[in-house]
């Protein structure tokens, strides 16, 4: 089954409730063919163009993070059930990961179980950052915890923020250059504090190919004990350890090494829809079947590696699961 597992929707009322809350760029996702009506008819063309029979959609990066708890919780309410409404109204066609009020950590893990449990969503979305802030933090360990605790997914996604750099943001670079810096910062943050092994029942999905980990792995074999002395394991085991989407602007040489350095098990289909629109995103699938990608390989990531990793979808291949679990 092939599943697209980076997909944005949102809508404008939505945005309205992150802009109450402080996010000043939320106004700038309007308008680009991420809603619902003639969006939403727009996009499952599109979807049929590409053969793509299901999108696991997320609000990332317009994530509801903000100061306040309140208005958090209730942008991650709205949006969740926004989204819990349109998977029901079309159950073969869209799955979705759960928004969660951060910094509220309480709040967080309470809506997080809403999701999961209620809603049936197929996971947990998170930025890669929270107001600026690592997801190592440890006072977001119980998120973790949760999460572990549940055999969850948790779908990772640049906040856009530039990494935090002057030097990305003030020369116009923060989704050219610093989205797969973001990408890398938190992927090695990850690796450094140990998450992947200490919490080994979370399913983590990266985005973007792991942004410039896959050309850095030997590298950071190389100089971690002394640099980062503390990481429990080589962060070539580490990062094997999680799932990378293939959002790659179709660049076949960076798939390549992608599947070099983390294996074609590891990577799963994604579009980032609707930043990559039109041709560019049939493009998005396409190129996974470059004459360069070994046959098996394109075939694992394109249909096989988000249904099993999901938990989606494999009902069709003959076992009796619900369209849409947790794992």
């Amino acid at each position: 089954m092939r599943i697209d597992v980076h997909a944005h929707y949102w809508t404008e009322e939505y945005l309205d409730l992150l802009i109450d809350l402080g996010k000043a760029d939320a106004g700038q996702a309007l308008g680009i063919g991420a809603g619902g009506g003639a969006d939403l008819e727009a996009r499952l063309r599109l979807m049929d163009r590409a053969g793509i029979q299901m999108q696991v959609l997320s609000a990332c990066p317009q994530s509801p993070y903000g100061e306040d708890a309140d208005q958090a919780t209730k942008a991650a309410r709205f949006v969740n059930d926004q989204y819990a409404d349109l998977v029901e109204r079309h159950r073969d066609r869209f799955g979705a990961f759960a928004a969660l009020p951060m910094p509220h950590v309480e709040e967080s893990v309470g809506e997080m179980r809403r999701a999961l449990d209620e809603l049936g969503m197929a996971g947990v979305a998170m930025n890669t950052t929270v107001l600026g802030h690592a997801l190592v933090e440890p006072g977001y360990e119980p998120v973790f915890a949760e999460l572990d605790s549940r055999s969850a997914v948790l779908y990772l996604h640049p906040a856009g923020n530039s990494a935090c750099s002057p030097l990305i943001a003030d020369y116009h670079l923060t989704w050219m250059v610093g989205a797969p810096v973001e990408d890398t910062i938190s992927i090695m943050q990850l690796i450094t504090h140990g998450i992947p092994a200490r919490y080994p029942h979370i399913t983590i999905i990266n985005s973007h190919l792991g942004g410039a980990l896959p050309m850095l792995l030997q590298r950071a074999d190389d100089q971690y004990r002394w640099e980062a002395p503390d990481t429990p394991e080589r962060p070539s085991v580490a990062a094997r350890r999680m799932w990378y989407d293939t959002v790659g602007h179709g660049h076949v040489p960076a798939l390549r090494c992608a599947i070099d350095s983390f294996g074609a098990d590891r990577l799963v289909l994604g579009t980032d829809f609707p930043y990559e629109n039109g041709d560019t995103f049939l493009r998005a699938v396409d190129y996974i079947n470059d004459p360069q990608i070994d046959p098996d390989a394109a075939r694992a990531i394109l249909d096989q590696n988000a249904s099993a990793v999901l938990g989606i979808g494999q009902e069709r291949q003959g076992t009796t699961s619900s369209p849409m679990r947790t794992r």
